[in-house]
């Protein structure tokens, strides 16, 4: 028995189960599925088989406090996959050893969403490289310790995929592959239910095809059609490229919209029983065809939806899920300079289990959507459409006396709602007069992300400070010049980056401050993901406390980190001991630390401590 039948029939009892449960005991799609899984094994090369068997002895290989994360766009970032290839250096410089690079595949032009209207599952754009350049840059990451994450689109294909082509000619085996209807009648009954992703710039969540003659679903944009997982050909063949991507070396699969890939009338077709099984059955595909693979959810929603997608210790989904709601919530404590949403925040992700991985940013590709808890906020008299104005106008810089600089994005006044992009120097003032006071805010919040346990990822530019790119709005396409994600989506400025040894500059700053916090969680044991993590109190609303403890036989160390999310100096005294048998020294000064005689602690306006004791 080899490998793969090994793994195989570990897994194949409930594999069979699950895969009958949803396509009605289908003997035949599930015995194609299985000789699909055999080929796409037989298909592996050895260095990955390597890999593998090597991350298979340490399953947790992706949960140690020395993993930081980057995510970047190959044409912002250097043009083409060979251009990253040639500024690995740069990348290792920096610390990261976890590269997301955003989609690559191929698209049609102007007809993209930033990537994800796929058209050709294996295929590299051409403007990009080749799928050859994206295995061997792979292969380079590879052997400099650097894992390589792309993300999976499953949700739909570019109109322009083949099966689309195929499914507006007419043939019903491709129309079966998406929701093709004959009239308006069922589209009417799902819009009872379906609420819209984009109200502002795609309305709706269906579009006449005229060629067809049909109306096909669309819930992201119209160019977007929705695959239809009701069939099995459908998942057998995603599942099958997904693993081809797999087999190009790329070590982390983030499944993107994951909550929406099953849909059924009457529902809001978000986060059903289905989808868990869909994932369940991707994550043993993996484990059977390429072990070394994780697979990274895309679940952008309020924690109570997030966590089952972790599924359970017997029956694992994702390995890793996005920590989203802690990431609006940071930026609504820089609005306001109050942390007690935060703490109600980080009081539930402190009592998930340790085993659960969260992906930790501040900024990313997409936008910040307001989705807070407003429950909590309406207990201090917040009112929901009112505080999102106020988070939008603060953030554009509206606001009196705000220095951040930002964009909305999907504005709907109706619904008092919109979002917020901008680059994270940016939204913390840097484009504003007071440049040494957005400085200070930037590095103390890249600190609260590297407190945090999970994986904490830049996006590129951030690491030098980098600020929003307002030239979008002449671009030639006008898809583009609409959209103001894109407002954060530029070019990477590498003549800044020649900066970042230069202490007078703010790339200067940022920089060498993210390079020092970034060794320090990478020596320290105290942030280990199994570490105890608890809240700290500092009877002061302006500034957070956070506790850390690690414990083995050889070492214990203990940790007490402050955050001053105010613009002034704020004066505090913590619930913890300072002055007791053990000493506590400041991380970042490298001395003793005690506080003032009364057991005060001053920090400056958007200051920080990281205090660690050996015990």
């Amino acid at each position: 028995m080899n490998e793969f039948e090994k793994r195989l029939a570990k897994h194949y009892d409930e594999l069979k189960w699950l895969y009958y449960e949803l396509y009605g005991s289908d003997k035949q799609a599930f015995d194609y599925f299985c000789s699909m899984l055999g080929k796409c094994w037989a298909e592996r090369n050895d260095l990955l088989r390597e890999l593998d068997e090597a991350r298979e002895k340490v399953p947790d290989w992706y949960a140690g406090n020395d993993i930081l994360g980057m995510m970047m766009y190959t044409e912002c970032f250097a043009k083409t996959l060979k251009g990253i290839e040639s500024h690995l250096d740069y990348i290792q410089e920096c610390g990261v050893t976890y590269l997301h690079l955003m989609p690559l595949l191929d698209t049609p032009k102007g007809r993209s969403d930033g990537g994800y209207a796929v058209s050709d599952f294996r295929k590299v754009r051409p403007d990009l490289g080749t799928m050859q350049d994206l295995a061997e840059l792979s292969a380079k990451c590879h052997s400099l310790g650097i894992s390589v994450c792309l993300d999976f689109v499953m949700n739909h294909t570019s109109e322009d995929h083949e099966w689309a082509k195929r499914a507006r000619k007419g043939e019903k085996e491709f129309q079966d592959r998406y929701f093709f209807f004959d009239n308006w009648e069922i589209p009417r009954q799902f819009e009872q239910n379906l609420p819209e992703v984009f109200p502002t710039t795609a309305p709706g969540n269906f579009t006449f095809c005229e060629e067809a003659g049909k109306v096909v679903m669309t819930t992201f944009y119209p160019y977007q059609w929705d695959l239809n997982y009701r069939n099995p050909v459908v998942f057998n063949d995603m599942t099958e490229n997904m693993l081809y991507l797999c087999n190009q070396g790329i070590d982390i699969i983030r499944l993107d919209a994951v909550p929406y890939i099953w849909k059924t009338l009457g529902t809001n077709c978000r986060n059903l029983p289905q989808v868990h099984t869909l994932v369940r059955i991707m994550r043993m595909a993996a484990e059977i065809v390429c072990p070394g693979t994780l697979l990274l959810g895309e679940v952008v929603m309020e924690p109570s939806k997030v966590v089952p997608y972790f599924g359970t210790v017997e029956k694992p989904e994702c390995n890793m899920l996005y920590n989203v709601t802690t990431m609006a919530s940071t930026w609504h404590t820089v609005a306001t300079q109050d942390t007690r949403l935060m703490k109600h925040q980080l009081e539930s992700v402190f009592a998930l289990p340790k085993q659960y991985v969260f992906l930790n940013y501040l900024r990313c590709h997409d936008d910040i959507g307001w989705g807070l808890d407003y429950d909590f906020l309406r207990s201090f008299g917040i009112d929901e459409v009112a505080h999102k104005k106020y988070l939008n106008d603060y953030f554009k810089g509206d606001f009196k006396g705000s220095p951040s600089r930002g964009e909305t994005y999907n504005d709907a006044p109706e619904l008092g709602d919109a979002r917020m992009c901008g680059t994270t120097a940016s939204l913390c003032g840097l484009e504003s007069a007071d440049k040494d006071s957005a400085v200070k805010l930037d590095i103390m919040l890249h600190a609260f992300l590297f407190t945090q346990s999970g994986i904490p990822v830049l996006y590129s530019g951030d690491e030098i400070g980098q600020l929003n790119d307002y030239s979008y709005h002449d671009s030639p396409d006008p898809d583009k010049a609409a959209d103001s994600r894109y407002v954060h989506r530029g070019a990477f400025h590498w003549e800044d980056a020649e900066k970042r040894g230069d202490m007078n500059t703010s790339q200067g700053k940022i920089f060498n401050a993210v390079h020092t916090l970034m060794t320090l969680r990478d020596t320290q044991s105290v942030f280990a993901n199994e570490a105890d993590t608890w809240l700290v109190e500092t009877g002061n609303n302006h500034v957070l406390g956070i506790g850390r403890y690690y414990g083995e036989k050889t070492q214990k160390e203990k940790m007490l980190a402050f955050f001053n999310f105010s613009s002034e100096e704020q004066t505090f005294k913590t619930s913890e001991n300072l002055t007791g048998i053990f000493e506590y020294n400041d991380m970042i000064k490298g001395e003793r630390f005690t506080g003032d005689a009364e057991g005060n602690i001053r920090l400056e306006g958007y200051g920080f401590l990281w205090l660690l004791a050996d015990l």
